[in-house]
């Protein structure tokens, strides 16, 4: 006789919004057992009844059949009294209990969508919202836990009889997908022209795509924010773009309609291919092959290359059969906007027509951003595509830990119930409408998560937009060194628990004995808080934040202390009167802070390689360093020292000294090109940090901070470190730059290393 036995599995991961439940009644169903299955706040929720081998082939399969995206994190079982269940059922969702289930993002659509969105005989057909449990909007549709449609933005949208006998049929694709819809019950789309409705529906989708053809700007409502949209071959379309949205200079992503699109004008690796055709479909960094206007990235070497990731993206690529630039829906500085009638009012000047539908939008989300470095993945945007959840190794700190972030490419951070949900891209904080959307941001983080602030973590420096919110909440605040913070970002993501050298290379931060910017280095021994063990040799910063968006200011400095207060300043773009004003001013030490910046240092060398004096937006002049710098190759470096020192009474165990590089990019600049003095420039740097860590002897070598973002710099750095026996960590699902700072913060939290 056989013997019936019953178990509760309780199970996390990414099992919500992935055709979970589906798969395991299909699983039962296929192994004879009866039971349940329900979503809880914490995931997922199984009981199953049957003989004891099916069981346990049952939980071996769930793990290992969970088609992707879905995963399976952990499972714990109880074992309960049988019941004589005589079927298995999809059961309402749990509500009781923490909420720690992770949300999953928005989802590119899959090829059983595709099929049925060009598939005229297909009730979808060309219907812009069509998805099924494997593709389609999630995180911006999500307002509440579990993940059922009545916590979701389609909740007003009641389903048809064709859909919802979908939507409860355990055989079809659609069953239990929430976001579920046709064109008889679901959105659609409208074009508004000068705020009036112009056509409806497919024709709305047509006519968008003809003024595209045109020469017109299009503002599109993506899943996660509305998005400018022009032809990308057209040089002057693409002008009067920068023009009307205020961006002179920074690059813009281009959707291709086809992979073989992105071949014909980019360099694809392997990898990078994969990631273009991932369900998260991030924006993806490649080498251009030069076929694209100028006007794209002006005086870059690579483009932002997407491909068609919701249905109205295909339908409209596929109509246009040539490439579109497609960047964020917003005024330069500005937050991405999701509201319709914020759009309508924003793009009056940028766009000639919007648009748009009538699905709501719960939280903007922007495009992430990746690129390739020695055939792995680096996150340089972390955005649409990518979970809230961060599958984090470190500790974590009490629940209603919130972290603010940094001041520029801000996220931030919660941490409930043992875990830690992080924010989207929510751009840079000077702008008060992005200090708006943080807030709301907070807002939205706290009361999905059912989990007020109890303790705010900020950046040490005072003056931050997000320093001065964090005082807003009227909880206890704790400070985190800003470049400690990028360290430790990494050690939260790998797990690693070693003794190590962390190199924080960014730009300013602030010190916990005076304000300077710092390329850090940080000696990490477990247990205790970083030890600062290493800086660059600090120079004058003429104008102190306005040299951020002036190199000149840097390389003024920089020749300043190069040259013992007697600076060669042929080369630097100054008026005779800002000349005496700025060296007066650095003699004097008025308003001239001293910086040990790496990012500053690198604004300098391009200031005297003549490829920027000045700056439109925040790391350009690292951007043309690099580019001049890959168009050659060469092994030579710069003379420099790493000398022992101390700064200002503080024990710092090295000083890079730099000098010698800028009076070696003096004389270079009477014989060679820049783009050898960039190179050498580069791959000084990386036998730098190699001098670092021979002096500091440790077996590990971390590399973060917004320089490393570098692809040229970060590649050889790991080369030179990787040859020379140390192992080398850098992020890969977070970026390196300030987008992680706010977990880095979090995870100073939990060591107790923050200032008070």
């Amino acid at each position: 006789m056989t013997t019936i036995s019953r178990r509760r599995l309780i199970v996390t991961g990414a099992v919500q919004g992935v055709g979970f439940r589906p798969f395991v009644y299909t699983l039962a169903r296929s192994l004879g057992l009866t039971g349940t299955v329900a979503n809880t706040p914490q995931g997922a929720a199984v009981e199953i009844e049957g003989a004891a081998d099916a069981l346990g082939q049952f939980e071996r399969r769930l793990a290992a059949e969970l088609p992707a995206p879905g995963r399976v994190d952990t499972m714990s079982r109880v074992d309960l009294p049988a019941t004589g269940a005589v079927e298995f059922v999809i059961i309402d969702s749990h509500v009781e209990g923490a909420l720690t289930a992770e949300v999953l993002p928005d989802l590119a659509t899959c090829d059983d969508c595709l099929r049925e969105l060009f598939n005229p005989d297909d009730r979808r057909y060309r219907y812009p919202f069509l998805n099924c449990t494997h593709c389609g909007p999630r995180v911006t549709i999500v307002t509440g836990l579990p993940y059922d449609r009545a916590n979701t933005t389609m909740r007003a949208f009641a389903l048809c009889p064709e859909c919802s006998a979908e939507y409860h049929d355990p055989s079809d694709r659609r069953f239990h997908a929430q976001p579920i819809a046709c064109p008889r019950c679901g959105p659609q789309l409208t074009l508004m022209i000068d705020r009036k409705a112009a056509a409806h529906r497919d024709d709305a989708l047509r006519q968008a795509g003809d003024i595209i053809r045109a020469g017109g700007i299009i503002a599109l409502k993506g899943i996660g924010g509305y998005q400018l949209l022009c032809d990308a071959r057209d040089g002057h379309a693409i002008q009067r773009l920068r023009d009307r949205k205020n961006r002179p200079h920074k690059p813009l992503a281009v959707m291709f309609p086809t992979l073989a699109d992105v071949d014909s004008t980019c360099a694809v690796p392997p990898e990078a291919r994969a990631l273009l055709t991932s369900r998260q479909a991030p924006i993806v960094l490649l080498d251009s092959r030069g076929s694209l206007p100028d006007e794209i990235a002006p005086g870059l070497d690579t483009v932002g290359a997407i491909l068609p990731y919701t249905p109205l993206h295909h339908l409209l690529m596929a109509d246009l059969g040539f490439p579109v630039v497609c960047t964020s829906g917003n005024v330069s500085g500005a937050p991405m906007i999701i509201d319709d009638a914020e759009a309508l009012d924003e793009f009056a000047t940028i766009a000639d027509a919007v648009l748009m539908h009538d699905r709501p939008i719960a939280a903007a989300v922007d495009d992430s951003v990746v690129t390739v470095v020695g055939g792995e993945t680096l996150m340089l945007r972390r955005a649409r595509g990518y979970a809230q959840a961060v599958a984090l190794q470190a500790a974590v700190p009490p629940s209603g830990t919130l972290a603010v972030g940094p001041n520029q490419k801000v996220t931030v951070a919660l941490s409930h119930d043992g875990v830690i949900s992080l924010s989207p891209h929510l751009g840079d904080a000077d702008d008060i409408r992005t200090q708006q959307s943080i807030a709301q941001a907070v807002d939205h983080l706290t009361a999905f998560h059912r989990t007020r602030p109890a303790v705010v973590v900020c950046d040490l420096h005072p003056d931050y937009a997000t320093s001065h919110m964090a005082r807003d909440y009227r909880q206890p605040i704790q400070r985190v060194q800003h470049h400690a913070a990028h360290v430790y970002a990494v050690l939260a993501e790998t797990g690693f628990t070693g003794r190590a050298l962390g190199l924080a290379w960014d730009g300013t931060g602030y010190g916990p004995t005076a304000r300077s910017g710092a390329a850090r280095r940080f000696r990490v021994v477990p247990g205790q808080p970083l030890e600062h063990v290493a800086q660059l040799a600090p120079f004058p910063l003429p104008g102190g934040d306005a040299a951020a968006r002036e190199p000149r200011r840097s390389a003024l400095g920089a020749l300043w202390a190069a040259f013992d207060g007697a600076p060669p300043i042929d080369l630097l773009h100054f008026t005779a009167s800002e000349l005496r004003v700025l060296l007066r001013a650095v003699e004097r030490g008025v308003n001239s802070p001293r910086c040990a910046s790496m990012g500053r240092l690198f604004d300098a060398a391009a200031a005297l390689l003549g490829l920027a004096q000045t700056c439109s937006f925040e790391g350009q002049a690292a951007m043309l360093l690099e580019a001049a710098a890959r168009t050659v190759s060469t092994d030579e470096y710069y003379p420099f020292q790493v000398t022992s020192f101390t700064v200002d009474k503080a024990p710092v165990r090295w000083i890079m000294e730099w000098r010698p590089i800028i009076r070696g990019m003096m004389s270079d600049s009477q014989t060679r090109s820049a783009g050898e003095a960039a190179a050498k420039f580069h791959n000084t740097l990386a036998e730098m940090a190699l001098a670092v860590a021979r002096a500091a002897d440790e077996p590990t070598v971390i590399l973060s901070g917004g320089c490393f973002q570098n692809r040229l710099l970060l590649g050889r750095t790991t080369a030179r470190l990787k040859a020379s026996g140390f192992e080398v960590l850098w992020p890969h699902d977070l970026p390196p730059n300030d987008g992680a700072i706010a977990i880095g913060q979090l995870a100073a939290s939990a060591c107790g290393d923050v200032y008070r």
